[in-house]
C-alpha cells in the first residue's frame, strides 16, 4: 500500500487513469483535483514536471476509484476549457485489462561481439531482474549479428541497474554501449518520467512536501479559497463544468 498526499493507494489502477494533456502551466494537482471529481471519486492526481525546473510538462495523469468514472470524465471534460486551454484527456488503458502493456523498460545493447547470442545476452542480462522476453540481436539475412540488439526488462530498476553496471564494460571481446532505446518514432527514447510513473502505480506527489485537502477545497463555496489570478481562472471554468453544483447535469448522468 502507498501514500500519497491524497491518501492510500492499494495498487495502480489503469483501467481508472486518464491521460489529461495541454495543462496550463499555472494549473496545480489540487486544482486539477477539482476539477476531476465532478465526474467522480478520485484516487490521485500527478502533474508530470521537469526534472531540472520544476516546471509543468502540461501533462497529467488522474486514476478515479471505478473505471466507469475515468470514462465519464473523458466523456464530458475532454476539449472542455479549462484556464483558458482545451483539456485532451484520453484513457490510459485503451485496450483494456487482457492486453499485455509494454512498459517501456527496454535497453539497446551495442558494440557487440559477433559471438554474442541471444542465449548470452538472456543469461547476462537475467541477472539484474527479469526480462519480459527473448532479447533481439539485429541480423543480416544471412543472419550474421548487426552489432547490435534489445533487451526488455520487467521493472525500470532492473534496467537502471543493468545500464549502471553494464554500460562500457567488457562482454566476450568487446566493451558494449548500452542506453534507453530509442522509440519506433525515433525522436525519444524509453524510459521517460510517465513511462515510470505509469508502470510503478505510485505518485509522487508526497516528495513534494504538500499536505493537500482537496475535498475541503471549495467546501465554503467556489470564491472561499481564491488566492490569486490563477485560482480566479480556474473557478471561472469550474463554473461552466457539466456537474458542477448549480450547472445543468449531462443528459442521462444520474447523480450519485
Amino acid at each position: 500500500m502507498a501514500a500519497t498526499a491524497f491518501g492510500l493507494i492499494e495498487e495502480h489502477n489503469e483501467d481508472a487513469t486518464i491521460r489529461v494533456n495541454n495543462l496550463d502551466p499555472d494549473c496545480e494537482e489540487e486544482l486539477l483535483w477539482e476539477l476531476m471529481i465532478q465526474a467522480g471519486p478520485v484516487n490521485s492526481v500527478h502533474i508530470m514536471k521537469d526534472k531540472d525546473t520544476g516546471m509543468s510538462q502540461g501533462t497529467a495523469f488522474v486514476e478515479f476509484k471505478m473505471e466507469e468514472d475515468a470514462d465519464y470524465a473523458v466523456k464530458i471534460l475532454n476539449m472542455v476549457k479549462f484556464f483558458e486551454k482545451p483539456l485532451r484527456l484520453s484513457k490510459v488503458n485503451v485496450d483494456g485489462p487482457s492486453q499485455h502493456v509494454d512498459i517501456g523498460a527496454n535497453i539497446f545493447v551495442g558494440n557487440l561481439d559477433p559471438d554474442v547470442d541471444e542465449k548470452l545476452l538472456s543469461d547476462t542480462f537475467s541477472s539484474f531482474g527479469g526480462v519480459s522476453a527473448q532479447p533481439k540481436i539485429a541480423r543480416d539475412e544471412s543472419g550474421k549479428s548487426k552489432g547490435f540488439g534489445f533487451v526488455s526488462f520487467d521493472t525500470f530498476e532492473a534496467a537502471d541497474q543493468a545500464i549502471d553496471a553494464m554500460n562500457n564494460r567488457f562482454l566476450m571481446n568487446k566493451k558494449v554501449n548500452l542506453s534507453y532505446a530509442l522509440k519506433k518514432d525515433g525522436k525519444e527514447r524509453y524510459g521517460s518520467e510517465s513511462e515510470r510513473f505509469l508502470a510503478s502505480g505510485i505518485s509522487s506527489l508526497q516528495e513534494q512536501g504538500k499536505e493537500l485537502q482537496p475535498n475541503k477545497f471549495f467546501s465554503d463555496g467556489p470564491n472561499a479559497n481564491v488566492s490569486g489570478p490563477a485560482d480566479e481562472r480556474m473557478v471561472s471554468s469550474m463554473m461552466q463544468m457539466p456537474g458542477y453544483p448549480g450547472a445543468p447535469l449531462p443528459p442521462g448522468h444520474v447523480p450519485a
